[in-house]
């Protein structure tokens, strides 16, 4: 059972009509349960991926505020092994970046062949904050949808599996997890008014993801919307999401991985034979 809602291309996306609350018929214990099975498949998936280096994947997580995206992805990273794996975290663009392309410093983050690279926040924020905070004007922002899908198609043919979250919270959870931040001193370095402050054109934000993920959602990108209120559901979908999507490739970097360590036998073989 897919346990986040995958985007059509053609879909004519709400996302006031996605359950934030979704838990699938699940418990907490029964879904945690599930997550320990998918974590350790993914952990040997990505040892798979790393030793063949065949292919790379990146995982990009988009969300409103509190949404849960360092918690998502301190998730996915305590499953795999972190040598080959790594975050890039998008932030306002400094001087240099914003002399460039929009994309400039979105590609020199993406994956080599055997890496995964978890993206906090992406280009996305270039059709998203860029436009509700109007930071370019509408002709700018509106061009970049056909860009970022031709950024997107050129990864998929060039070997890099593309995943993309949206963690959908309701404003009633992001209130109470903002608020929460202001009492626990391990979050209280968070803090930020400018949430309260964007929190304010909360149906700008959520009309503004759900053009940039309809139009963007693709066969080779497609986005997955996924219930973010519950923790642990969130972690089970996207756990479930990439179990599912390597999966199909594990016959293929096995094989690689026999012929290479056939090949090696083989030069042992000839060595020893020369001595």
């Amino acid at each position: 059972m897919a346990y986040s809602y995958v985007v059509p291309s053609d879909s004519d996306l709400k996302l006031n009509s996605l359950d934030t609350n979704d838990n699938a018929g699940l418990g907490k214990e029964e879904g945690l349960r599930k997550l320990e099975d998918l974590a350790a498949e993914i952990g040997e998936l990505q040892e798979l991926l790393f030793a063949s280096r065949q292919t790379a994947v990146l995982c990009i997580f988009q969300a409103m505020d509190a949404g849960g995206k360092d918690g998502a992805i301190n998730r996915v990273i305590s499953y795999v092994n972190v040598q080959s794996c790594r975050v890039a975290y998008f932030k306002a663009p400094t001087e240099e970046e914003l002399a460039h392309d929009f994309l400039w410093r979105v590609h020199r983050q993406t994956p080599p062949k055997g890496g995964m690279t978890l993206f906090n926040r992406s280009h996305y924020e270039d059709v998203v904050a860029v436009r509700v905070r109007g930071l370019a004007p509408e002709g700018v922002w509106k061009d970049r949808y056909d860009l970022i899908n031709d950024f997107e198609r050129l990864l998929a043919k060039c070997e890099t599996i593309l995943l993309k979250f949206f963690l959908h919270v309701s404003k009633e959870e992001q209130e109470k997890r903002l608020l929460a931040r202001e009492k626990d001193p391990r979050k209280a370095w968070k803090l930020n008014v400018e949430d309260w402050k964007e929190r304010e054109r909360w149906d700008e934000y959520q009309e503004a993801y759900e053009e940039a993920i309809r139009r963007c959602s693709t066969e080779y990108a497609p986005w997955r919307v996924v219930a973010a209120d519950r923790k642990w559901f969130r972690d089970l979908a996207v756990a479930e999401a990439l179990a599912e999507t390597l999966r199909p490739f594990r016959a293929g970097w096995e094989e690689s991985l026999r012929a290479l360590g056939d090949r090696a036998a083989q030069e042992l073989q000839e060595y020893r034979a020369s001595r």
